[in-house]
Parts: C-alpha cells; structure tokens; sequence
C-alpha cells in the first residue's frame, strides 16, 4: 500500500509539473502569436484558413523549440551550479552532451514544421518564413559579401549561398536571438576562411568596403 501511495504521489507530481509546463507555455504563446503574425503579413496570403493554418504552424515551433531549449538550459544550469574547479572538463562534457541529445529532438520538430509549412506556402514563401524567422540574416550576409568582394565567382557565390543556408537552418531551431546570431557568427567565420584560402584579404575587403559606404554616406 505505501508503494502504491508513493507510486501515486509520483504521477501526480509529474502530472502537476507537466501542467505547469504547459501552462507556462500558454502563458508566452501571445509573443509567439505576434512573431508568427509579423511573418505571415509579408507573405501576402489571400485566404484566411491559410493565414491561420502557417501562423499556429509558426508559433508550434517556437513553443516547441523553446520548450526543449528550455528544459535543457535548466539541466544546464543545474550541472554549472555544482560545478567546481575539479569537475570543469568533466560538466563541460556534459553540457556538450546534453545539447547534442538535443539534436535529434529539434530535427524531429524543423522536419515536421516545414512538412506543415509544405502544404500551404510555395517554396519561395517558405524561404520568407525561414528568413523571418533569423531576422533575415542570410539575404543580408549574402548581400554584403557581394559588396564587399564585387569579383567573387560564381561558384564562390554558390558556396557561401550554401554556408548561409545551412547556418539558417540551424539558427531557426535556436532558443535565443543570441543563438540563432551565433549559428551565423560560425558560418561566417567559415566564409572567411573559405575566401582567405581562395586569396581574398578578408580584413583588408572590410576596410575597403566601410569607406565605400562612408563615401556614399557623404554624398
């Protein structure tokens, strides 16, 4: 009998933390709601259904993205407070670990969001929804390149496109704007050393390129 009372006891506990992780959820939705919103205007649908159908796809995403980063970042926390200058490489480890399990959670979710996103958007549209989603990060980035090395390559193009692309579709499953800026900040550092081995003097082509904008400024 006592088993079976804390068997019970367990359940309902569990019950109550999954409640109150749903209701937390709920509780942010209205943010989400005014993202997913924010995206949909700029795709200019006609149909109402299909207006309401991309935005709760949009915003099941962040919830769910955001629900597995935010039990992580707790895991995370939790291994850090009990950390000590004996343990560093060790809860680093399991840090890293933690958000590799991770992984294959949010593939599951990007997966699926963009098979919901598949049956009412064109292809095109979808390419808006993943930009609105990373602030349009990679339109600019692949802009700025092109102005900063106007005599890059096709194919030198058709990389760093590939780069950029890549680092979007990881920074739309991030739980953070900093993070989703990081999975960019690392894609462009492998931009750079992909045009330094291609002979490009990335430092000096920034130089050159911020006077060029000055210039133009002035005028």
């Amino acid at each position: 009998m006592k088993q079976n009372r804390i068997l019970f006891a367990a359940i309902l506990s569990v019950g109550f933390w999954l409640g109150a992780e749903a209701r937390a959820s709920d509780a942010v939705n209205p943010v989400y709601r005014e993202r997913a919103e924010k995206i949909v205007v700029t795709l200019a649908l006609a149909e109402s259904a299909q207006k309401t159908r991309v935005s709760d796809a949009i915003v099941e995403h962040y919830r769910g993205t955001n629900l597995i980063h935010d039990a992580n970042n707790e895991r995370i926390k939790a291994l850090k407070a009990q950390e000590s200058a004996d343990n560093k490489a060790a809860t680093a480890a399991q840090i890293a670990a933690l958000r590799e399990d991770a992984r294959p959670q949010l593939a599951k979710l990007h997966a699926e969001f963009l098979s919901r996103l598949a049956a009412d958007l064109s292809p095109a549209q979808i390419e808006q929804v993943k930009d609105g989603l990373t602030y349009g990060v990679l339109p600019l980035t692949f802009g700025v390149y092109q102005q900063m090395l106007p005599n890059l390559t096709a194919e030198q193009k058709a990389q760093i496109l590939a780069f950029l692309t890549e680092a979007r579709e990881l920074a739309m499953d991030a739980g953070s704007s900093d993070e989703k800026h990081a999975w960019f900040g690392k894609y462009k550092g492998k931009i750079n050393n992909y045009l330094a081995k291609a002979g490009y003097n990335m430092k000096q082509a920034e130089k050159e390129l911020a006077e060029r904008n000055k210039a133009a400024a002035k005028k």
